[in-house]
């Protein structure tokens, strides 16, 4: 890996390492789905898994937490591989990071589904 992006990466990592996320986060990560294009609706699940999981309406490992934090919190911050000043660019690695999330929760995401879904939730449809 070269230098430049190991510091970028380390420096995001620093910044982020001891951050809480609140509703804030959850405000402007979805304003900013709306530059995701066809990644629009699986980001929008990722911040309503956050927000259930942070709420203690839904329940799941701390390694998928921080998969769905760490997708939020690079979509929202300023700092990223591309700028999102640069057209078109700077949104395109935001959405390959959420891609990239997204195949890794696979699981997961089927599970929140169907939680979504039973009549005990209450929910059914909301995802």
């Amino acid at each position: 890996m070269k230098k430049r992006y190991f510091n970028k990466a380390v420096l995001l990592f620093e910044r982020f390492r001891k951050h809480q996320i609140n509703r804030d986060d959850f405000a402007k990560a979805e304003s900013k789905s709306a530059f995701l294009d066809e990644k629009k609706d699986e980001f929008k699940l990722l911040i309503a898994m956050g927000k259930d999981v942070f709420s203690g309406r839904y329940q799941m490992d701390k390694w998928n937490l921080s998969v769905i934090v760490a997708t939020i919190a690079y979509v929202v911050s300023p700092l990223d591989a591309i700028p999102d000043l640069v057209p078109i660019l700077g949104w395109m690695d935001d959405a390959t990071i959420v891609a990239y999330a997204v195949s890794k929760l696979t699981d997961e995401i089927q599970k929140y589904k169907t939680y979504t879904q039973s009549p005990e939730t209450g929910r059914i449809g909301a995802c």
